[in-house]
This record gives C-alpha cells, sequence and structure tokens, in this order.
C-alpha cells in the first residue's frame, strides 16, 4: 500500500469553527477556541497521522476586515496558507447568510486551480431541512468538488470528511514523525492557551488588544517547571481588567491556564504572568515581530 501525504488548508470567515474542527481532526487542542472572532491570528499546522497518511492541516485566520497592521497581516497569511497545498477546505456555518466575506474568499479560490471541499459546520444545531436548503444556496455559488455537512464540535462526519481529503492526496513522503502533532515549538501553543483563557474570562472587556510572550521556561529539581509569560496589552485601564480587583483576575487567568499547560507539557508547572502596556502595538511592526506575527515594512 502507497503512503499519501499533503498539505491542507482550512479557510473561511472568522469563528466558523476553524480550530474546532482542528483540534477534533487531531485529537490535541493545539488551536485556542474563542466564541469571539478573530481568535486565530497565525497559520497553524496541525499534523494527523494514520497507518498510511499524513495530513497537515493549515488553520487560518477568518479573513475581515482590517483595522490595524496585525489585522492586514492576519489576512495576508489566511490567503498566503492556500497556495501550495493539495485541497482547501472552505469552511461555513451553516446558520450563517452568505456574506460579501464568502464571496471575496471564493473569488480569490476561483483562480488557484486547487480542490476546494464546502464543509457546513455546526449542523447539529439546525434541521436537515435547512442544511439541504442551505447546500443548494452554496452550489449556486462555486462548483465545490464535494460538499460534506459536519459538527467540528461533536464529531459528526468529521471521519467521512477524512476519507474524502485521502483520496485527494498523492503518494508522499512522512513529513513528520508519528508523535509530532504540530510544528510550532509548545512555547506557542502555551501562549495561545493563555490567550485563550484572557479571551475567555475578559468577555468584551479586553477584544484583541492583547499579546502574550513566554518569556522563560525553567526545568526544576524537583521535576516541576517554571513558566513566566507576559500579557502584553495597549492601555492603562486594560493593564487594570487583566489584574482584576485584588488581583483577580490573573489569579483565575493563572489558574485556568496552568491546567491546559500542564496537560500540554505532561508535567506540572509553576506559572507567573506579568502584565506591560505597549501603547498601539498592534500598528507597530517591531512589536508585531517582537510578538511573533510575521509582517513587513
Amino acid at each position: 500500500m502507497s503512503f499519501k501525504s499533503g498539505f491542507v488548508a482550512i479557510s473561511g470567515r472568522p469563528n466558523v469553527g476553524k480550530s474546532t474542527l482542528l483540534n477534533n481532526i487531531i485529537k490535541h487542542k493545539i488551536a485556542i477556541m474563542s466564541p469571539k472572532a478573530q481568535t486565530t491570528r497565525n497559520t497553524i499546522h496541525g499534523v494527523y497521522n494514520d497507518e498510511d497518511t499524513q495530513i497537515i492541516f493549515i488553520d487560518t485566520p477568518g479573513v475581515h476586515k482590517p483595522h490595524n497592521k496585525l489585522g492586514e497581516i492576519m489576512n495576508a497569511s489566511a490567503i498566503g496558507a492556500t497556495r501550495d497545498v493539495e485541497a482547501i477546505i472552505f469552511l461555513v456555518s451553516v446558520s450563517d447568510e452568505i456574506g460579501k466575506g464568502d464571496e471575496y474568499l471564493l473569488n480569490i479560490l476561483k483562480n488557484q486551480k486547487i480542490p476546494v471541499l464546502l464543509v457546513l459546520n455546526k449542523i447539529d444545531l439546525v434541521s436537515k431541512e435547512d442544511i439541504f436548503l442551505k447546500i443548494v444556496e452554496w452550489k449556486k455559488m462555486f462548483d465545490f468538488d464535494n460538499i460534506i455537512p459536519v459538527s467540528a464540535k461533536k464529531g459528526e462526519n468529521v471521519d467521512k470528511l477524512l476519507k474524502i481529503i485521502k483520496k485527494m492526496l498523492p503518494v508522499g513522503p512522512k513529513y513528520y514523525p508519528d508523535d509530532v502533532i504540530s510544528d510550532h515549538p509548545e512555547e506557542f501553543i502555551m501562549a495561545e492557551l493563555i490567550r485563550e483563557k484572557i479571551l475567555f474570562l475578559t468577555r468584551d472587556e479586553i477584544p484583541h488588544s492583547i499579546a502574550v510572550i513566554i518569556e522563560n521556561i525553567e526545568s526544576k529539581k524537583n521535576g516541576k517547571i517554571d513558566v513566566n509569560a507576559s500579557i502584553i496589552v495597549e492601555r492603562d485601564s486594560q493593564k487594570a481588567i487583566i489584574i482584576g480587583k485584588g488581583g483577580s483576575m490573573i489569579k483565575n487567568i493563572g489558574i485556568m491556564s496552568r491546567r491546559d499547560i500542564e496537560h500540554l507539557l505532561g508535567s506540572k508547572i509553576n506559572l507567573e504572568l506579568f502584565v506591560r502596556v505597549e501603547k498601539n502595538w498592534r500598528n507597530e511592526f517591531r512589536y508585531l515581530k517582537e510578538f511573533g506575527y510575521k509582517g513587513e515594512r
């Protein structure tokens, strides 16, 4: 039996469930999830392995109208990830109306001559009739190579999606060892897990003006790992919210983050969080570069 491999981009508007789908496929939490739009900022590679296949899935930021340099970088990253892949998953929420963002992405995909799979997510929230009507509506928009309704949250039809993708892949090498689930270093995933907790706990008080950097990791003789991380905000008022009354908010962020990071590392950790203000960092290339967002002057 020939071994097959390839790259598959997961593309779509913000908040349609791209990270949820990736985590379900990989069976590990490598992409953070939040009900807020634009949670994913970088392209994140998740590696799926079975006995005869390796698929590298690329979770992309949701394409949106940018309001700063960070937004421009996110859009460029999302569009760039749809090139040089074996297939593209165009993920949509089955209950969402077809919008300008969808049309914008489809116009880009039309010119790339790469197989595009329409994956209708969140089917657990609507009726079968609604799913059928949405499929009819989408077929008028684009000549998709296949259409698969799924529930990324519940895992419904995800196996079917994988079988379809496998048939589309060429014979190829194993790009990563079997025990690799992501090409991102642990520091990146740890920082993202902390950012996820901030998005969850602060609700709309802190939108997307935060970044998280892992400053230091040190293994101790007792088997524990010391992790120091900085939370970057743009205003003093945001710093006050992150810290909370009597330090309550940052304590809760630490407790929730520690649980996920310990699961990631397979070890107990001591987590220290610090907050610093860097005004307007999302429009400053030097900060974007320092905080791990690619871009050029």
